[in-house]
């Protein structure tokens, strides 16, 4: 079993280290991919540099920077490639405990996408800003009202994917970025019929480094349930369409 963390990273040289280091402590079929979009402060660089020691590292690196989707579907791709059975998606920062990998991998027994949620039993946020939170929080239930998922945390960027869940989706049709990129593919895998579930996990606030969340991303992931939901709809409307016709 081969076990693939993608970790996107721009500007993470005080973490990148120390969390390749932990990342691999916990199992030895774990690799981890560090998809590096041509960050400033080096972290491109002292990846590769640890990639050419260490047989289960390795880096993609980008031109520029291009956005968290597009990090993660071209770590997802790679991942693919590369035999990957399992597929984890991360933060660079520690705001995800990599000791929390062994539990999101055995519940891989009961679901095909596993959620490490933050709302699960409660809040279990740690030094996050009450207005940091609360958006956060209602982002969540915002999304649930809109498209019917059944999730607690749907904006979790600490998640397990089955092989096949990321085969089976067209990751070329994925343009959302930030919140929305968790959502869109939450909503494209419970579209599809996988089983989606949550465990709990402790959110802490970035040990370095300097939060990515802007205006731009909650505006677009405002926008995304409806676009998730309507595209369903009208989905639903041409199949019905269709069978009345033959």
């Amino acid at each position: 079993m081969k076990v693939y963390v993608v970790v996107p990273t721009y500007n993470e040289s005080d973490n990148i280290v120390a969390l390749m280091e932990k990342i691999l402590a916990q199992r030895d079929n774990i690799h981890v991919l560090v998809v590096d979009d041509n960050s400033p402060d080096g972290t491109g660089e002292i990846a590769a540099r640890m990639s050419s020691d260490n047989p289960r590292i390795h880096v993609l690196r980008r031109s520029g920077k291009m956005g968290l989707g597009s990090a993660y579907c071209d770590g997802f791709r790679v991942a693919l490639r590369d035999g990957a059975d399992f597929i984890i998606e991360m933060d660079a920062d520690f705001s995800h405990d990599p000791a929390t990998i062994p539990a999101l991998l055995a519940a891989t027994d009961k679901y095909d996408v596993v959620v490490g949620s933050r709302y699960l039993n409660g809040v279990s946020v740690v030094n996050w800003p009450i207005r940091r939170l609360m958006l956060s929080y209602f982002a969540s239930v915002y999304t649930r009202f809109v498209t019917g998922l059944a999730l607690r945390d749907c904006t979790s960027g600490f998640k397990c994917f089955r092989r096949r869940v990321i085969e089976s989706v067209d990751l070329d049709t994925i343009r959302s970025d930030g919140y929305s990129f968790q959502i869109e593919m939450n909503y494209r895998c419970v579209e599809r019929g996988f089983r989606v579930g949550e465990i709990p996990i402790i959110f802490i606030d970035r040990h370095a480094g300097s939060s990515k969340m802007s205006k731009k991303i909650v505006r677009e992931a405002v926008l995304m349930v409806w676009k998730l939901k309507l595209g369903s709809l009208v989905k639903k409307l041409t199949r019905k369409g269709g069978r009345h016709a033959a």
